[in-house]
């Protein structure tokens, strides 16, 4: 599989059963339906990212994509609870892209990440 952003190979890493996708170039991590949510919820994985976040930033600021499993254009999304945080989304198979950094950011929900919700840019599509 060819990572979405930057079109090298993404292996396999396994943890605690769940097997995800990682770049070996930027590190970007490629999680199949519901492996995200299932993931944050094991202690340690954020292990798993082992990319650096100024690489993953410089990634968010890039185009369009498109997924790596069924080659639908993804759909670029917020976190909710993180809305500095954007993520892409395959609408067809569900599979979800994090660039270097932000899954670990993902886990760790702190006050400071509630402040930057507050002053989050707002999208531009």
């Amino acid at each position: 599989m060819r990572c979405p952003k930057c079109q090298n190979t993404m292996r396999e890493v396994d943890f605690e059963g769940l097997t995800i996708e990682r770049c070996e170039c930027c590190k970007g991590l490629w999680f199949d339906l519901h492996e995200c949510k299932k993931l944050i919820a094991i202690k340690g994985s954020e292990i798993i990212d082992a990319g650096s976040p100024s690489v993953g930033e410089e990634h968010n600021k890039l185009g369009v994509y498109d997924c790596p499993k069924c080659l639908h254009r993804m759909s670029q999304m917020v976190d909710h609870q993180q809305p500095h945080i954007w993520y892409e989304q395959c609408p067809g198979c569900g599979g979800v892209y994090l660039d270097a950094g932000e899954f670990s950011d993902l886990k760790d929900v702190t006050v400071m990440d509630m402040l930057k919700g507050w002053f989050a840019k707002p999208r531009m599509s």
